[in-house]
Parts: C-alpha cells; sequence; structure tokens
C-alpha cells in the first residue's frame, strides 16, 4: 500500500511538471502565418486594368471568393508572432463586370511592410530627400540606322502575337 501511494504522488508530481513545461518561461514559441502571405512589393504591382489571370499570377489564389459578390475576390493575413497578439491583414481587389481590376481596399499602404512593423524589425531602407547637385541622367540618343540596337528593337516591334490555344473539354457522356 505504501509503494501505491509512493507510485501514485510520483506520477502526479512528473505529470504536474510535465504540464508546467508547457508554458515554462524561456521557451522558444513559433511564428504563426496563416492565409495568403502579401506583400508590399505585391501590391505595388497592380494596376487598374489588369485582368483576373493577371492579378492571379502577382497576387496567388485568393482566400476568399465570394458567391454573392463575384467581382471581389479578398485576401486575409494573420500573424502572430510567439507569444504575441495576432495582428491581422486585409486587401479586397475589385473587378468590373469585363474582368479587369478596378480597385483595391485594404490594409496596406505604399512604402511600410507589416510584417516588419509588427515583428519590430528595421527594413534597412531609409527615405531621403533628394539631394540638389544629383546629375540628371541624360536623354537616350537616338540608335544608328543598321546598328544592332536598331535590330533587337525591329524584331521586337515585329513579334506577332499568337493566342493561346484552348484545350477542348473532355466529353463526359456515358459511352
Amino acid at each position: 500500500m505504501q509503494n501505491t501511494k509512493l507510485l501514485l504522488t510520483s506520477f502526479t508530481f512528473v505529470g504536474l511538471l510535465a504540464l508546467a513545461g508547457c508554458s515554462f518561461p524561456g521557451v522558444y514559441k513559433i511564428d504563426i502565418q496563416q492565409g495568403n502571405v502579401v506583400t508590399q512589393d505585391m501590391i505595388d504591382q497592380l494596376r487598374p486594368g489588369m485582368t483576373r489571370k493577371q492579378v492571379r499570377f502577382i497576387m496567388g489564389n485568393p482566400l476568399l471568393t465570394d458567391t454573392f459578390h463575384a467581382d471581389r475576390w479578398d485576401y486575409l493575413y494573420s500573424l502572430q508572432p510567439g507569444g504575441g497578439e495576432r495582428q491581422q491583414e486585409r486587401i479586397s481587389v475589385i473587378f468590373n463586370p469585363n474582368d479587369q481590376l478596378v480597385s483595391l481596399s485594404g490594409d496596406f499602404m505604399p512604402g511600410v511592410s507589416r510584417d516588419e512593423a509588427i515583428l519590430g524589425k528595421d527594413s534597412g531602407t531609409t527615405v531621403t530627400e533628394p539631394a540638389q547637385n544629383v546629375e540628371k541622367p541624360k536623354p537616350e540618343k537616338p540608335v544608328k540606322p543598321g546598328s544592332l540596337l536598331d535590330q533587337i528593337q525591329k524584331d521586337v516591334d515585329g513579334v506577332e502575337t499568337v493566342p493561346v490555344p484552348t484545350p477542348e473539354p473532355l466529353d463526359t457522356t456515358p459511352q
């Protein structure tokens, strides 16, 4: 009987230590990211008039496509630094009936990286006022006719666009 009490007390003590280790100070906690990772560089690439395919290429698949608002895609992203408070970002991309990008709305602002603001890291970029003595770039000189640059420009201008073939849908009728 005495051994059973000692064994039960030992298991209880080990169990309590194991539970206490889960929230023990100094334990590393990972950063938790969920949703679409959206960066400021992605937002800066978006332009009005882009097609849905172009937006999907830049931003990736939207996290939410609303059935009732087929012209709106929502991208959600949340970051919870280890042991910190969860921060959430949202951007909505709105298209017109011709499937062209019309507007953006959300939590992003030009030039501000939310991850660096949340995590407290310096981006390493500083904004400085332009110096007064900096030379302005000289306008490009026209290329000489018959030069290599002229031939390249003619080749680029003469390229014909070829439509991408779309495969025929599979026949789903039973045979």
